[in-house]
Parts: C-alpha cells; structure tokens; sequence
C-alpha cells in the first residue's frame, strides 16, 4: 500500500490518478470485476475513499477507463496477429475463417478484458454520469473504428457498414459468451454430476470462434448478393 500526500498541482494529479488506474488493473488479475470493491481500492492506493473520489466519481469510472486501455492494447496485439495469420491471397472464405479464429484466440489470451467487456453494459454503464459515460463512447467508437479498419484490411469483400456492424457484433457476443463460459461454483458441480447437462458447459475460445465464423459467412454472402 502506498501513502500519498495531498496532490498540489496537476502533475501530481495525474500521478494520483495513474496510481489508481495501476491498482485497479492489478487487483483484476487477482479477482473478477464484480469482488472489485471502492473500499479495497482505496486501501491498497492508500487513500481515504473520499480521496479517490476525488479523482474518479465512482468504481465504475475508474473500470470503464481500464476497458479504454484493455481495448487498445488488444487492438495493438491483433494487428499484428492478424498479419501473421491471414494469408492475403487465401480465397475469401478462408481469410474469414482465419480472422474469425484469430479474434477468437486473442481475446480468450485477455481474460481481464473479457470480464471487463461482459461487464460493461450491466454494471460498468449504471454508476456513471453523462459525461463519463459519452467520453467513455466516443473512445469506443475510436476503437470500433480501428478493428474495423483491421478486418477490412483483411477482408476488404466487406463494405465498411458491413465491417462496422461484424465488430458490433463481436464486441456483444465476446461479452456474452464470457459471462456464459464462466460457471458458478453450483453450475461446475450440476455439470459433473449429469453427463447430460455437461453439453451446456460452453468453452469460450471455441464457442467465440463458431460464432464470428458464422457472421462473417453470412455477411460475405450478402456482400457478394
């Protein structure tokens, strides 16, 4: 736990708020969104909650800003996977295949990110005021923006309103299946007693991957209708 004293000018501001940012990000490693609590964030920034407060207006802030950052480091290393895996003169079925399996893949490395995204629509977007929450959406739409530049690149068959909504879909579907893939602790034992229900048990990589297979297929069917 680290002890600050009380921030004077802006820098020190942002070494406060940075701080806080660090934190929380390790405490994610350590436990899921949901047991990520303002009380144990203040005590291990070693600032009174009051204090954080000041620098962030609610938990939810602080995660929506880690979501912005988790993103982008993603859509970083999907670049260059992505450069690794797709073979531009593959026909375009396959290159859908591939980038399907490869967004798969990488995400289901990004397990913080995952959480963060199955949490943003219930939990992450209710404890935020307007203006948090529209600073928050136009870097989503920055990131949308990138990866749909990334699949064009790949998949230049599909128009950039047919790209946008592939990415929209992707970004519900990722947080969907997570939440889905992550059985409680009476879920895990239901499906070891019953071999029936134990086909239920989705496996987030695999599952992710069909499903983005299935709506790039259907898309560049359309495309070339």
């Amino acid at each position: 736990m680290t002890t600050f004293q009380r921030a004077r000018n802006e820098e020190q501001r942002e070494i406060r708020r940075r701080a806080i940012l660090d934190v929380a990000a390790a405490m994610l490693t350590e436990m899921p969104v949901a047991q990520v609590s303002l009380n144990e964030l203040s005590r291990r920034v070693g600032l009174a909650k009051s204090n954080v407060l000041r620098y962030f207006e609610s938990r939810e802030a602080v995660l929506l800003e880690l979501l912005d950052v988790a993103l982008r480091a993603w859509l970083e290393h999907l670049d260059v996977a992505l450069a690794d895996a797709v073979d531009a003169d593959a026909p375009a079925t396959e290159r859908a295949d591939r980038l399907a399996a490869t967004i798969a893949t990488s995400l289901a490395e990004q397990p913080v990110l995952c959480d963060l995204l199955g949490a943003q629509a219930a939990v992450l977007e209710r404890n935020v005021s307007p203006q948090i929450a529209a600073g928050y959406k136009h870097a989503a739409l920055a990131n949308v923006d990138t990866m749909v530049g990334l699949v064009r690149r790949h998949l230049p068959e599909l128009a950039e309103p047919a790209a946008f909504r592939f990415v929209a879909a992707a970004v519900l579907v990722t947080g969907a299946v997570w939440t889905h893939a992550q059985p409680s602790a009476a879920m895990l034992a239901a499906y070891e007693a019953d071999p029936e229900l134990a086909a239920l048990r989705l496996d987030f990589g695999s599952t992710l991957r069909e499903l983005l297979e299935v709506f790039l297929a259907g898309l560049l069917v359309r495309a070339a209708s």
